[in-house]
């Protein structure tokens, strides 16, 4: 189509400093005459074309001349920077690639002063960028896939899906499918995700248009509702996990929060990252479930730890509390 082999002449353009019509010509299967057609339709659009005849003559763009002088305002370039970065921060493959090239188009320098995104986590591996680039070829082309997925009962899967889109969503990538095993609409969590086929099989199936991820979230309202009390020496880290609207600060200082979890090991692991910090007031089942937890925790090291050393971390500990 016209239109597209005149932004491909723009493209060339602002990446020659001179090129002639006929190499133009060559790299985009038509005439000399072509080009030059096309050439005189740009710059009666407002692109300033120059044509230098004779030798090392050609056609280039005048000097300063950029895309955003003609298309995009300040606003909008950094806008679109801005969107590419974080995509590039997230993992997403070749986002650093595409970043170059529309900063080189608005002739855009990358270097920001006052601000640096990065949605990875410590030790973030390269296997995800790839599997982020493998979905992103099953979703296109509608490719069945399969993988093993471990959920967060730490229940290992083999599940076989139809993969309609990806979200990036609280600092990880997740994968919304239709379960084959399930038959209905299941979101995935990327880390969680190995062993990841792209089948040859092909799937006619879309999202549809009402799809939010909210309902995967409904069934949170059956769980019990769980009143945990929080030392006020990590209220920083209660206010980093928690809304400001779920937690009451008591008299005496204690945070309390008030949330729904199911009875699962990934609650009772989450709650065990609080150490010594939480205690679980309600309900009384959870409370029993946690203190036996840490009770074989402490057994575990009981058995291990000669008693001199005991005493000697016992002393450590308590100098380091009262310090």
């Amino acid at each position: 189509m016209q239109i597209d082999r005149l932004i491909q002449i723009v493209f060339f353009l602002l990446s020659h400093e001179n090129i002639t019509a006929k190499q133009l010509a060559e790299k985009l299967c038509v005439s000399a005459r072509t080009i030059y057609r096309d050439i005189n339709i740009l710059s009666a659009a407002g692109v300033p074309v120059i044509s230098q005849k004779g030798y090392g003559g050609g056609l280039s763009l005048l000097q300063g001349f950029s895309l955003d002088r003609s298309y995009f305002t300040q606003a909008e370039q950094g806008n679109i920077i801005q969107a590419l970065q974080i995509l590039k921060s997230s993992n997403y493959p070749d986002a650093d690639k595409a970043l170059n090239k529309i900063a080189g188009l608005f002739r855009h320098s990358l270097q920001s002063e006052w601000l640096e995104i990065d949605f990875s986590y410590w030790g973030s591996p390269e296997k995800e960028r790839s599997s982020i680039a493998a979905l992103e070829r099953a979703i296109i082309n509608q490719y069945v896939i399969a993988f093993t997925y471990l959920n967060s009962e730490l229940k290992v899967t083999r599940q076989v899906a139809e993969p309609l889109k990806m979200v990036f969503k609280s600092h990880a990538w997740y994968l919304i499918a239709w379960s084959r095993n399930k038959e209905e609409i299941r979101t995935y969590r990327m880390s969680r995700i190995r062993e990841l086929q792209i089948t040859d099989s092909l799937f006619d199936r879309r999202l549809p248009d009402d799809f939010s991820l909210t309902p995967v979230y409904r069934e949170e309202c059956n769980a019990p509702e769980f009143v945990l009390h929080f030392s006020e020496k990590i209220a920083y880290k209660v206010y980093d996990e928690f809304q400001e609207k779920y937690i009451k600060k008591l008299e005496d200082g204690t945070l309390e929060v008030r949330f729904r979890y199911q009875l699962s090991e990934w609650t009772f692991l989450y709650l065990l990252s609080f150490g010594e910090h939480v205690k679980i007031i309600e309900p009384a089942a959870a409370a029993f479930i946690l203190k036996e937890k840490a009770r074989k925790i402490v057994s575990m090291y009981d058995r291990e730890i000669p008693c001199g050393e005991k005493e000697k971390g016992a002393a450590d500990t308590k100098m380091t509390a009262e310090s």
